[in-house]
């Protein structure tokens, strides 16, 4: 049973969604410092924009809830138990979005000048997009490119596993996924836009049921964005919106992160690749492993260690975040 107290603090929720033109989820995990900035210059240069802003922290140990509490006391904060991951946490405030539009804002983000409101408003032009995004910059002011990609394609794996993506970063024939060669610099449809600084309005949002379950972190804008592709949306990015990301504050062990991201690609290509193209797919990532692995041994590199052990784990990422 509700206490006045919760009652209260419900009252005032749903007053400032209410109010909101804009609901903006950010999910924490022992980034302490980085989502007080992240908090700070989102507030400070949203500019006129209404915003109900929630903060999901997953069971963080380095006292990340509790200065945001004391910081941002504007800020709806939830305390979750344990670290859930990146997708469950923003599935389980989907009951809370009042607004037309959610935007998903990482935590080791910087907002620039007039971003949120630009991006907002190229997603109230463009209804058709469903899901929009922005340009992404490192702490240095260079270009960070990835605030979108194209989907993978049996070309674009090939390209990765022969080391053309490496040694053609910037051209777009041989870097696909990464769009090589464009500077974020022009209105563009894309297929994928990165969940670090994506849009999305709610009614699809909750059409698609949210991030799927089984994408612990990583994959799952991915998987978002291709289901919406599938129902008819075009996603798109626009320069007029431009935040720094500083990318992987959350992750301080390389070798999980890497295993993470490629269980993710297995995932998506059992997911969104047709039948007969699946085992090709996993082949040319099994190809890349051992590709990395074997130039690592032939150069003496530093990071052999890194490829000897995820080319061990192989049978565990191949299996996907379904195995």
């Amino acid at each position: 049973m509700r206490t006045r107290a919760d009652c209260l603090a419900l009252g005032a929720l749903l007053e400032r969604g209410a109010m909101a033109e804009l609901t903006v989820i950010l999910v924490s995990f022992n980034t302490r410092q980085l989502t007080l900035k992240a908090l700070e210059t989102l507030f400070a240069n949203a500019g006129r924009v209404a915003m109900d802003v929630i903060v999901w922290d997953n069971a963080s140990h380095d006292g990340s809830a509790d200065a945001v509490a004391q910081a941002f006391p504007q800020v709806t904060l939830v305390r979750s138990a344990k670290n859930i991951g990146f997708g469950a946490a923003h599935n389980a405030l989907t009951g809370r979005i009042t607004t037309d539009h959610l935007l998903l804002l990482n935590s080791d983000t910087e907002t620039l000048p007039g971003a949120i409101a630009a991006l907002l408003e190229f997603a109230r032009t463009n209804p058709q997009t469903g899901i929009v995004g922005g340009r992404t910059l490192f702490a240095d002011g260079s270009l960070n490119p990835s605030s979108c990609w194209n989907r993978m394609t049996p070309w674009s794996l090939f390209c990765s596993a022969t080391g053309l993506t490496r040694l053609f970063r910037h051209s777009a024939l041989f870097n696909p996924e990464g769009i090589g060669g464009w500077l974020r610099d022009s209105v563009r449809a894309v297929d994928i836009v990165s969940g670090c600084f994506l849009l999305i309005r709610t009614d699809l949002w909750r059409a698609l049921g949210g991030f799927h379950p089984r994408y612990f972190m990583y994959g799952e804008d991915a998987d978002l964005c291709l289901r919406a592709k599938a129902m008819g949306y075009q996603p798109m990015i626009t320069p007029a919106a431009q935040i720094v990301h500083l990318g992987g504050g959350s992750v301080t062990q390389r070798e999980e992160k890497m295993v993470q991201l490629l269980r993710a690609k297995a995932s998506l290509i059992r997911d969104h690749w047709s039948t007969p193209a699946q085992p090709l797919g996993l082949a040319l990532l099994w190809l890349w492993s051992a590709a990395r692995r074997i130039g690592s041994l032939a150069s003496g590199r530093g990071d052999a260690v890194l490829w000897r052990n995820l080319w061990q784990r192989r049978r565990e990422w191949l299996r996907g975040y379904g195995g």
